[in-house]
């Protein structure tokens, strides 16, 4: 995993659906998402790493209150955009519609999933749905102290070898582990730690055929639409909000730009 990519430094974001998801990213090298389930101390993670510059304000024609900032890391600006917190990315709320779509279309440069390390098991839902949207990922195990109070433990190397990704353990309120954090976050977005994240395999083969099928379909429709594959899984699955937004072709609109290196599901 830990090989160096052909563009090293190369951000991979997708600059104009970041515009019109209501990011600026003047002065900024690369953005990072951060995501989680609700009381993981991902507000705490945020805070950790941009201090005062921060700021909030709304995502674009929604009510839902979004904080974004920024920090400095081996002379290179990242922007850090806090996703509301979900359980799932299935487009079943506002919540979960705005952080699918950020992942999804934004591209960010390096996704940053905090899970509370004492319900591993419940938060690992939403870290094996985020890794099928992008192989760009961080896993924050935080509230270690807690899980050490519990006395129970986990095996954080086997753990990334089976995800395919760094896993940090941390005690954010504490701010242990953040350097570590902050080293990953760089190495993952300037592509010297290469993620072969964890996908699900268990298809069946009828399924298979039906998603290579609608995946192609997208292709020729909308060329430049990033993670065909994904959006054909949520359009089987009946998402209505991704059903809408091709029958409008709106879905269309949503394209990476020729600067940007795909680095889609298919």
């Amino acid at each position: 995993m830990n090989e160096l990519n052909n563009c090293e430094n190369c951000p991979v974001h997708n600059i104009n659906n970041l515009v019109k998801l209501g990011i600026n990213m003047d002065k900024f090298d690369y953005v990072v998402a951060l995501a989680g389930n609700p009381n993981t101390g991902k507000s705490t993670i945020f805070n950790n790493l941009t201090g005062l510059r921060q700021h909030t304000g709304n995502w674009p024609g929604k009510t839902v209150a979004r904080a974004e900032g920024g920090f400095s890391y081996a002379n290179k600006n990242f922007k850090i955009v806090d996703l509301p917190g979900t359980y799932s990315l299935l487009s079943t709320s506002t919540d979960e519609d705005i952080a699918r779509n950020f992942i999804l279309f934004g591209k960010p440069d390096v996704t940053v999933i905090v899970v509370d390390s004492t319900r591993l098991e419940r938060n690992l839902n939403l870290v094996l749905q985020i890794l099928e949207i992008t192989d760009r990922a961080v896993l924050v195990l935080n509230l270690m102290d807690e899980l050490k109070r519990n006395k129970m433990e986990i095996d954080v190397r086997a753990l990334s070898k089976e995800l395919g990704i760094p896993v940090i353990p941390t005690e954010a309120r504490q701010k242990k582990g953040m350097d570590e954090v902050l080293r990953y976050i760089d190495e993952v977005a300037n592509g010297s730690f290469v993620c072969a994240p964890r996908r699900i395999k268990s298809i069946s083969s009828k399924v298979d055929f039906a998603i290579n099928d609608l995946t192609i379909k997208l292709q020729e429709q909308f060329p430049k639409l990033p993670n065909k594959r994904w959006v054909a899984m949520r359009l089987l699955e009946g998402d209505q909000s991704m059903i809408d937004a091709v029958n409008s072709g709106e879905i269309g609109n949503l394209e990476i730009t020729s600067n940007v290196m795909e680095r889609s599901l298919q």
